[in-house]
Protein backbone atom coordinates (compact mmCIF):
# COMPACT_ATOMS: atom_id res chain seq x y z
CA UNK A 1 0.00 0.00 0.00
CA UNK A 2 2.90 2.14 0.13
CA UNK A 3 4.13 1.95 -2.95
CA UNK A 4 0.25 3.72 -3.98
CA UNK A 5 0.13 6.52 -1.50
CA UNK A 6 4.24 7.21 -3.32
CA UNK A 7 2.65 6.82 -6.64
CA UNK A 8 -0.56 9.35 -5.44
CA UNK A 9 2.31 11.92 -4.53
CA UNK A 10 3.72 11.81 -7.47
CA UNK A 11 0.67 12.62 -9.42
CA UNK A 12 -0.66 15.10 -7.01
CA UNK A 13 2.45 16.44 -5.36
CA UNK A 14 0.73 16.17 -2.09
CA UNK A 15 -1.47 13.44 -0.78
CA UNK A 16 -3.40 14.80 1.77
CA UNK A 17 -4.25 12.67 5.17
CA UNK A 18 -7.33 11.66 4.40
CA UNK A 19 -5.67 9.32 2.40
CA UNK A 20 -3.16 7.68 5.02
CA UNK A 21 -6.07 7.40 7.62
CA UNK A 22 -7.97 5.41 5.23
CA UNK A 23 -5.50 2.99 4.61
CA UNK A 24 -5.22 2.25 8.47
CA UNK A 25 -8.82 2.91 9.57
CA UNK A 26 -10.70 1.34 6.37
CA UNK A 27 -8.27 -0.60 3.63
CA UNK A 28 -10.80 -1.79 1.94
CA UNK A 29 -12.00 1.45 1.46
CA UNK A 30 -8.61 2.63 0.72
CA UNK A 31 -8.23 0.23 -2.44
CA UNK A 32 -11.02 1.36 -3.85
CA UNK A 33 -10.94 4.97 -3.77
CA UNK A 34 -6.66 3.77 -5.51
CA UNK A 35 -8.31 2.29 -7.62
CA UNK A 36 -10.79 4.52 -9.07
CA UNK A 37 -7.67 7.10 -8.94
CA UNK A 38 -6.08 4.88 -11.07
CA UNK A 39 -8.46 4.67 -13.90
CA UNK A 40 -9.36 8.56 -13.39
CA UNK A 41 -6.26 9.71 -14.03
CA UNK A 42 -4.67 7.33 -16.54
CA UNK A 43 -4.37 8.72 -20.04
CA UNK A 44 -7.35 7.87 -22.27
CA UNK A 45 -9.48 10.46 -24.34
CA UNK A 46 -7.47 13.08 -22.60
CA UNK A 47 -4.17 13.13 -21.28
CA UNK A 48 -2.91 13.54 -17.50
CA UNK A 49 -1.67 16.81 -18.55
CA UNK A 50 -5.56 18.22 -19.58
CA UNK A 51 -7.40 16.31 -16.60
CA UNK A 52 -4.92 18.06 -14.12
CA UNK A 53 -5.66 21.45 -16.15
CA UNK A 54 -9.53 20.48 -15.86
CA UNK A 55 -9.11 19.73 -12.21
CA UNK A 56 -6.98 22.75 -11.15
CA UNK A 57 -9.92 24.81 -13.15
CA UNK A 58 -12.79 22.87 -10.96
CA UNK A 59 -10.90 22.83 -7.80
CA UNK A 60 -10.73 26.88 -8.62
CA UNK A 61 -14.58 27.49 -8.95
CA UNK A 62 -15.10 26.06 -5.82
CA UNK A 63 -12.03 27.61 -4.07
CA UNK A 64 -10.94 24.69 -2.11
CA UNK A 65 -7.34 25.79 -1.50
CA UNK A 66 -5.90 22.14 -0.47
CA UNK A 67 -7.17 20.74 -4.08
CA UNK A 68 -6.15 23.97 -5.94
CA UNK A 69 -2.40 23.61 -4.47
CA UNK A 70 -2.47 19.79 -4.87
CA UNK A 71 -3.43 19.82 -8.13
CA UNK A 72 -1.14 22.37 -8.77
CA UNK A 73 1.86 20.68 -7.29
CA UNK A 74 0.73 17.73 -9.56
CA UNK A 75 0.91 19.96 -12.98
CA UNK A 76 3.99 21.00 -12.11
CA UNK A 77 5.34 17.66 -11.99
CA UNK A 78 3.63 16.38 -15.16
CA UNK A 79 4.92 19.43 -17.27
CA UNK A 80 2.04 21.08 -17.21
CA UNK A 81 2.56 24.75 -18.65
CA UNK A 82 1.63 27.72 -16.56
CA UNK A 83 0.06 28.84 -20.25
CA UNK A 84 -2.26 26.09 -20.01
CA UNK A 85 -3.56 26.28 -16.73
CA UNK A 86 -4.39 30.23 -17.07
CA UNK A 87 -6.38 28.99 -20.33
CA UNK A 88 -8.32 26.55 -18.11
CA UNK A 89 -8.52 29.30 -15.63
CA UNK A 90 -10.10 31.97 -17.78
CA UNK A 91 -12.84 28.66 -18.62
CA UNK A 92 -13.39 28.31 -14.95
CA UNK A 93 -13.94 32.43 -14.95
CA UNK A 94 -16.29 32.41 -17.82
CA UNK A 95 -18.43 29.82 -15.89
CA UNK A 96 -17.64 30.39 -12.13
CA UNK A 97 -16.88 34.07 -11.77
CA UNK A 98 -14.10 36.09 -11.14
CA UNK A 99 -13.95 34.67 -7.97
CA UNK A 100 -12.69 31.46 -9.32
CA UNK A 101 -10.31 32.90 -11.56
CA UNK A 102 -8.54 35.20 -9.23
CA UNK A 103 -8.55 32.22 -6.45
CA UNK A 104 -6.72 30.13 -9.40
CA UNK A 105 -4.33 32.91 -10.83
CA UNK A 106 -2.78 33.68 -6.81
CA UNK A 107 -1.68 29.96 -6.52
CA UNK A 108 -0.67 29.87 -10.02
CA UNK A 109 1.97 32.66 -9.22
CA UNK A 110 2.39 31.29 -5.83
CA UNK A 111 3.67 27.71 -8.02
CA UNK A 112 4.97 28.90 -11.34
CA UNK A 113 5.90 32.36 -10.94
Amino acid sequence: MEKQLKELEEKIGKVPKIFAELKTVEPDLYEKVMGLDQMVWADGALSKQTKKVLAIAVAAALRDRHAVRAQMAGAKSLGVKKEQIEEGLRVAFLLAGMPAYVYGKAALEEFMG
